[in-house]
């Protein structure tokens, strides 16, 4: 049985100066950020916007920062987000069955194998999250 993937304590989105700044997000009216995101952005009931990893990840396409009408988001604070870790009890290549799933869809090739087993997550990573959602045993978080 599939667990669900694991909600990463992580930074809001990719964009900011301060993080403080997201609080300005609970009195935004139009949420901009979330209708212009092709991935996967959504307001939690704190109102503050955040990645959902759970079906996607960040493509740092600049779209959220773009739209973003208050200035919480900007383009010129682009960062990577917090690299990733892969729980070796729960990951089903460290506990030996074939599976690649993170590094198929990894886009900076951050996750190395050795062997067919015991993927890494290596420096390359940028913290987009698109392995998070395909990782059948949830093995992956922040």
């Amino acid at each position: 049985m599939k667990k669900e993937p694991k909600e990463p304590s992580r930074p809001f989105v990719p964009y900011y100066k301060d993080i403080a700044d997201f609080e300005k997000c609970r009195t935004c009216e139009t949420k901009a950020c979330q209708s212009t995101c092709e991935e996967n952005i959504i307001i939690f009931e704190d109102g503050k916007p955040r990645l959902d990893f759970s079906k996607s990840g960040c493509t740092f396409c600049d779209a959220c920062a773009e739209a973003c009408e208050i200035g919480v988001l900007q383009k010129e604070a682009k960062r990577t987000l917090p690299k990733l870790s892969i729980d070796a009890l729960a990951c089903l290549a460290w506990q030996k069955t074939i599976c690649g799933a993170c590094k198929e869809v990894c886009l900076d090739d951050a996750i190395q194998f050795t062997g067919l087993f015991n993927p890494e997550i290596g420096e390359e990573c940028t913290g987009c999250g698109f392995c998070i959602h395909v990782c059948p045993s949830g093995a992956i978080g922040g």
